[in-house]
């Protein structure tokens, strides 16, 4: 891989909220092209957490009431799947409006003069939003003709995508971008000579770390694919791009899918990853009380809960294990029905890679600190800081299954941070898939805006919302 690039601004993706006061101050400053300031309500209600003073900590323990509550619509915004009335259940007192239509929505970040930038990789474009007090946002196209861009990162001025083969940095101004610079190339896609065309996981997230450094999720180029772990260029991997040495160095290993990356308030990088599918069943017993052994058997109803998606700490140097342990949620492992826990849980050996463990010693892998049901696949994750009860904490988003029977459904999840790590996971945002497991939305990204609202992208129906209270 190459990189050359000046050194980047630092920047911490945690934004939005009462924490975030030295990022929310930068963002004020309005736009001579004439949008409006993010300091205003862009939205035309009360904002998120509006008035509520800064807050420093949080119990790990958070239960808030919920309700259902229907979703705003405006005027010319209701085409599919607004055609019909849309109830999501949100914390008590919580109200969330279309605020945008934006076909194929995926990352978001503010930009300094208080646009929304939005990442279409489907599209391969990246989009910018300009606020209109109470009207709908206008939109206007940054850049086009990208390969499959993801990943957004501003730093002052300059603005970072992750296309699915390099990382580029852009010269932000007045909605306008210029000076394109490649500073990682040669990154693994469908594109690639050695991958001969396919290439499951080629979006790339990314994360600025407060000394410049450039984090990049590399996902593996299939479910279980053991050469991922050796590839060249690496695969399954978060990378670290150093503005110091223009070098880029493997971070973490045995990270399936990162698609989520974020900095906590202390700087430290965080990922939410999309693990494997099709689990084998990995105990030497009966997974159905029939006396014989299940071992290396794909039992659906044990799939459906295994193995857990994890929210964890990244070090230099961390191994999440996969292809060859999986992080196995349930209390009574192997047992059918066991209660499931995501907080600190333990790895098994995988059937299919590592039966021995001879790869991999499972057992001596660091606990994750918490995690998500499995098949959640979490895409977005951002720190921030929202009213009580919750106070700081991150913003998990997830995307939902494909593989599960029912659907996971997509949701938002907050996650309470406390002494340096996270509590356990409360549920904030649901409701996009009905009972029989249809869905009318998937939800992509949550980020808190300058005017301390939520902004929750959603590639399926088309959307960004904007949540509030009331």
């Amino acid at each position: 891989m190459t990189a050359r690039r000046t050194t980047i601004l630092p920047r911490h993706r945690v934004g939005g909220f009462a924490v975030t006061a030295l990022t929310v101050a930068g963002l004020v400053a309005c736009s001579s092209s004439g949008s409006s300031s993010p300091a205003s309500d862009p939205g035309g209600s009360a904002a998120l957490g509006a008035g509520i003073p800064p807050v420093t900590g949080s119990t790990t323990h958070v239960t808030s009431a919920r309700k259902t509550v229907t979703v705003t619509v405006p005027e010319g915004m209701r085409n599919s799947p607004f055609d019909k009335t849309r109830r999501v259940q949100l914390p008590s007192g919580w109200h969330m409006a279309v605020w945008a239509r934006v076909p194929g929505a995926r990352t978001e970040v503010w930009a300094p003069d208080g646009r929304l930038v939005v990442s279409r990789p489907g599209n391969g474009d990246v989009v910018a939003l300009t606020p209109h007090g109470s009207k709908a946002p206008t939109r206007s196209t940054l850049a086009s003709n990208l390969r499959e861009p993801f990943g957004l990162a501003f730093h002052g001025s300059t603005l970072y995508v992750g296309e699915s083969h390099q990382i580029d940095s852009y010269t932000y101004r007045k909605g306008k971008l210029s000076s394109r610079r490649v500073i990682v190339s040669g990154l693994p896609d469908s594109k690639s000579a050695q991958l001969h065309g396919t290439y499951a996981h080629a979006l790339k997230a990314l994360a600025i770390g407060r000394d410049g450094s450039v984090y990049i999720s590399v996902g593996s180029s299939a479910n279980i694919s053991t050469e991922d772990r050796t590839a060249s260029p690496p695969r399954a991997v978060i990378l670290k791009w150093s503005p110091t040495t223009k070098r880029t160095t493997v971070f973490a290993r045995g990270v399936r899918n990162g698609s989520a990356l974020g900095l906590d308030p202390a700087g430290a990088l965080w990922t939410g990853m999309n693990n494997r599918d099709n689990m084998p069943y990995p105990f030497h017993r009966a997974f159905d009380g029939s006396g014989s052994s299940d071992y290396g058997k794909v039992i659906q109803s044990y799939v459906n809960d295994h193995p857990l998606e994890p929210v964890a700490k990244v070090t230099a140097g961390r191994d999440l294990g996969w292809p060859y342990c999986d992080p196995d949620p349930s209390v009574r492992p192997g047992a059918k029905g066991s209660a499931l826990a995501y907080a600190k849980r333990p790895f098994v050996n995988d059937p299919d890679t590592n039966p021995t463990g001879s790869h991999l010693d499972c057992a001596k892998l660091p606990r994750l600190e918490q995690g998500l049901p499995a098949h959640s696949a979490p895409l977005g994750l951002s720190f921030t800081t929202l009213p009580k009860p919750y106070g700081v904490g991150a913003l998990v988003t997830s995307h939902g299954s494909w593989n599960r029977t029912p659907p996971r459904p997509p949701s938002v999840t907050f996650f309470p941070w406390r002494n340096g790590t996270l509590g356990n996971a409360v549920p904030l945002v649901t409701g996009f898939q009905d009972s029989d497991g249809s869905r009318w939305g998937r939800t992509v990204d949550t980020v808190a805006g300058p005017d301390r609202a939520l902004y929750l992208s959603d590639d399926d129906a088309g959307a960004i919302y904007r949540i509030t209270t009331r």
